[in-house]
């Protein structure tokens, strides 16, 4: 089994198309809208693919301590190159940790999605 994809809506596909395009060097998979008319979008890889859907701009909570989404984990092959394109892209790691087996660090999308960076030993 394997994930294909996440299904994120977001406020802006035109923006979060930009981040995910340069944080992950990813690549506009389709482009088209939702059954309801909104733009939609899905970039990746052949592999793994966001598909995000624009929608009510009007952020719901997001935390560790109720039911709900909390992070989606990317393992990436160069963890220190793709620290240096998050600086770039203006977002910020508020938590970065060697762990056994690897390290990991912690940064939100536009949107105030977490997103866990991951390499592995």
């Amino acid at each position: 089994m394997r994930i294909e994809h996440v299904n994120l809506t977001v406020a802006d596909v035109d923006r979060s198309v930009a981040f995910y395009r340069r944080l992950f060097d990813a690549r506009e998979r389709w482009r088209g809208t939702t059954s309801a008319g909104a733009p939609a979008v899905h970039v990746g890889s052949d592999d793994f693919y966001l598909a995000l859907f624009e929608g009510d701009p009007t952020p719901r909570s997001m935390d560790y301590e109720h039911v709900g989404f909390n992070h989606v984990g990317f393992v990436v092959s160069d963890f220190e190159a793709t620290l240096e394109r998050v600086r770039a892209l203006g977002a910020v790691v508020h938590h970065e940790a060697d762990y056994e087996p690897g390290r990991r660090a912690y940064v939100m999308d536009p949107d105030g999605y977490e997103i866990e960076l991951v390499t592995y030993d």
